[in-house]
Formats: C-alpha cells, structure tokens, sequence
C-alpha cells in the first residue's frame, strides 16, 4: 500500500515516510519537481524506511529513468505505454547490460552503500520496473506488454483508460469506473498480468474500493496523493466545525473547497 507525492516538499515527504506506508512514489510527470528536489524526496523518504518508486515522463524518458535509479529510487513507473516495443524501451533504460542499455556511473547513491560492484550487480534484480494501462492502446497489447521481459508491475490508471476508451462521453461521473466496459479491459489485464506472473498494480482515491480490487489479485494500491490527503483531511476539520458552529447556534459555513 502506497501514496503518490505532488507536494514538492521534502518535509511533508519526510512526515509521510513515516507514516506506515510501504511505498512513496515521487510523481515527476505532473509534480512541479526539478533534478535536485527530486533528490531531496528521494533522501526524505529513505529517512522513514519507505520504499520509493518515481514516476517518469515516459518509455523514452531515458534521462528521468537513469537520475530516478541513480538517486537511489527502489522504482520506476513509466506512463502511457501503448505497445509491447514502448515497454521494452522502458524496461531498457532501467536495466545495465546486457538486460538493458542503462548506464554505469560512480560514485552516485545508488552505490552509496555496496559499493559499484555490490549494487551495479543487483540493480537489475532489484530495481522496479512499472508500466502504467492507461489507454486503449495498451490494452488491446496487453497480452503481448505484459509478455515483455523485466516487466515487474502493471499498473492500472483508471482515469485516463476510461478517457482513452470515451466512457466520460457515455457515462455520467462516476458510473464510467463500474461500466461494463472497464470491467472487461480490467479482467484482460488481471489475466494477462496472472500468466506472466505480473504484479498488479492501482491508483485509487480513498480506501472504499481497496477490498474490490484486493479480491481481483491487485496488491500494489495506492490511496491517492498527498495533496488529496491534505484537501480531504482538511476538509473532515472543516465540516466539523461547521456542525460545530451550526450546534452552538452560529452561522459560520466553509469557504468553497476543491472538494465540495
């Protein structure tokens, strides 16, 4: 169980490290985030013992994927993949040869603690590759994605594969994420990801949905983001207070929210 982290603060990341979650993904791909708060998360997140995962720009991020790796990620999760070829290149950039085309470089964090060789001999065994099912595209290759060697998690993105399918324009929110055609692209992948022995992965808001997902074989959840935390738990303080002042006979009332 994880978070995904678009705060652009080493503090709040470090506060969250701590916080029991197995995971922290440092999002790059919409997070105001340049190479050396990147670093800096990465180093906050370490501190509370937390596995960490970044989210690049793409397959063909090559440069994202080597500074994520070099400055001590656990992970990757590399966007919008389409087709079985994009998913090798992303598993490429990840991986030294002769798995993949990564480069070697010393010293950087990464071999911090064993050394060059300790780590360079490892990393390949050890990094994460995650590829995101957010289109189409990718599910209709899945079979052939999923296929694809060094792939270690697929990981679906509701949002944007109910976008890419059309089903905001069929659907009235939020009737699109239990239609029966995400539930058909859902069950693809969940076979897929099962006969490659794929773990599967799922980017939710909230936990009402945990226990759904967890009885179709999906272990990597995150429950939503730190902003989304923020906005929600700020939101519980304020609607109690406006029961409060309503009980106590005062007209107070919240100011609008990005929430209500």
């Amino acid at each position: 169980m994880g978070l995904f982290l678009n705060a652009h603060s080493p503090t709040a990341t470090e506060q969250l490290s701590h916080s029991g979650y197995d995971w922290l993904l440092v999002d790059t791909q919409h997070g105001p985030m340049n190479r050396e708060s990147l670093s800096a998360a990465l180093c906050a997140i370490s501190s509370g013992g937390a596995k960490s995962m970044v989210r690049v720009a793409g397959f063909d991020d090559r440069q994202g994927i080597q500074q994520a790796l070099d400055l001590g990620s656990d992970g990757v999760l590399v966007p919008y993949i389409n087709t079985a070829e994009e998913a090798r290149q992303a598993v490429s950039c990840a991986r030294y040869p002769t798995a993949g085309t990564r480069s070697v470089y010393f010293p950087q964090r990464g071999t911090n603690k064993a050394g060059l060789l300790g780590y360079v001999g490892n990393a390949n065994a050890n990094n994460i590759v995650a590829l995101q099912v957010e289109t189409a595209s990718c599910i209709e290759h899945i079979d052939e994605i999923a296929a694809v060697p060094g792939v270690d998690i697929l990981f679906l993105g509701q949002n944007d594969l109910c976008m890419s399918m059309g089903l905001y324009e069929t659907y009235e929110f939020p009737h699109m994420y239990t239609s029966p055609e995400l539930q058909a692209a859902t069950e693809k992948l969940v076979a897929a990801a099962r006969k490659n022995n794929v773990i599967l992965g799922l980017f939710l808001f909230g936990t009402s949905r945990v226990g759904e997902f967890l009885d179709k074989g999906f272990t990597f959840i995150s429950i939503g983001n730190d902003l989304h935390h923020l906005l929600t738990q700020a939101g519980a303080h304020v609607g109690d207070l406006e029961n409060i002042a309503k009980a106590k006979g005062k007209s107070w009332t919240r100011r609008p929210t990005a929430l209500f």
